[in-house]
């Protein structure tokens, strides 16, 4: 079975192969399709970014499609910044810009309250037929300045408590593991099983 990945986001693209490896599923990038049409992602919540690629991209490649829409949510700034996470500090922003603009926010707030969440909603689309969605959820903290060199996005400023690591310091293994996108990935290989 083929399946397309629903992302220009190589980090995410590497995660999913990486928790897709054993599944009988030959994993495609959106690179791999000429002339895809680039999805707005103005939805107002997780799951319509999601449906939103998702459906998109099935219904022009014919390919059973899935497509994620994740963020941080922070609890002292009102779950910002949630669906505009990847675009935070504007829309050509880096990972650099966003997470400045993130410390920013959060200055003088107190560690005990810089609190927050990794969600991440995915939508498994096939062509002519209704989506099904997976979800996963990974709390933390904000850390006050960035720590380790792996991952991507907000990871470097997300400690996940339980190990005292940031999740830009663990493994690609642990973190497929513990991760929101990991938590969603396993419940979509239940469903395909």
């Amino acid at each position: 079975m083929k399946l397309l990945i629903a992302t220009g986001n190589a980090g995410k693209l590497k995660e999913i192969r990486r928790i897709l490896e054993g599944v009988d599923v030959e994993v495609l990038g959106l690179d791999t399709v000429a002339g895809a049409p680039e999805v707005v992602e103005d939805a107002e919540s997780f799951e319509g970014n999601a449906r939103k690629k998702a459906e998109t991209l099935a219904a022009f490649t014919g390919l059973p499609t899935l497509a994620d829409d994740s963020g941080l949510e922070v609890d002292a700034l009102g779950a910002a910044p949630g669906i505009h996470s990847a675009r935070y500090a504007g829309e050509d922003a880096t990972d650099a810009d966003n997470n400045r603009k993130l410390l920013l926010a959060l200055d003088g707030v107190e560690p005990e309250k810089r609190t927050g969440a990794f969600r991440c909603v995915m939508a498994l689309c096939l062509p002519e037929e209704p989506c099904r969605f997976f979800e996963g959820h990974l709390k933390g903290r904000i850390l006050e300045q960035p720590r380790g060199e792996g991952g991507f996005g907000y990871d470097p400023l997300f400690l996940v408590p339980e190990y005292g690591k940031a999740l830009a310091e663990l493994s690609l293994d642990v973190k497929n593991r513990i991760s929101h996108r990991g938590q969603a990935l396993r419940a979509l290989l239940d469903f395909l099983k």
